[in-house]
């Protein structure tokens, strides 16, 4: 493994695009303010960014492989046109009574990112908007964020996060206040 690159994990819906429930138009994709900046601020400062996200839409047969690709080439253009990129994005295309291993917050997707990309989780930072992406940070020993964009706001009394915060940018602002 590469322990020199620290890597960010972060949810996608509520996250980095605005929730819409079940988004699988392309065209419905919107970033929440801010979140492009904080991507890219992240890379410019040498940290790899993965995004994690559970896709039950696929599995719960609302959309299909071919919309959620669409949807991420979208997200894709939408980061490029700020100047932000990420390293790679894992899906779960499970739904929540499916026996898989990855839908969050069972590891499947980070283990997919680390055999990807080389890179220790533990070392790392898992953000996003719900207590299941704050339980699978701790479950991969990485330093957790719950954002109050999204869902948040909903688990933040009871989350077992070790930040809370604003967004996305305020999280990206502790992780490189943080940096050696």
């Amino acid at each position: 493994m590469n322990g020199s690159r620290r890597f960010v994990l972060v949810d996608r819906d509520g996250t980095i695009n605005v929730e819409k429930d079940y988004l699988s138009d392309p065209a419905g994709l919107e970033l929440i303010p801010g979140a492009a900046a904080a991507i890219r601020d992240l890379k410019q400062a040498g940290f790899g960014v993965v995004v994690i996200t559970n896709q039950s839409g696929i599995g719960r047969g609302y959309f299909t492989l071919e919309q959620l690709a669409a949807v991420h080439d979208r997200l894709v253009q939408l980061l490029a046109a700020e100047g932000a990129t990420v390293d790679g994005i894992h899906i779960c295309p499970h739904g929540p009574g499916d026996a898989c291993a990855c839908r969050k917050p069972l590891p499947g997707m980070v283990e997919q990112a680390v055999a990807e990309h080389g890179f220790d989780p533990a070392q790392g930072f898992m953000i996003g908007d719900k207590e299941v992406d704050v339980e699978l940070g701790h479950a991969v020993g990485a330093t957790t964020f719950l954002v109050r964009t999204g869902y948040g706001r909903k688990y933040e009394a009871s989350t077992k996060a070790d930040h809370v915060v604003d967004d996305l940018a305020a999280a990206v602002a502790v992780i490189r206040a943080d940096q050696p």
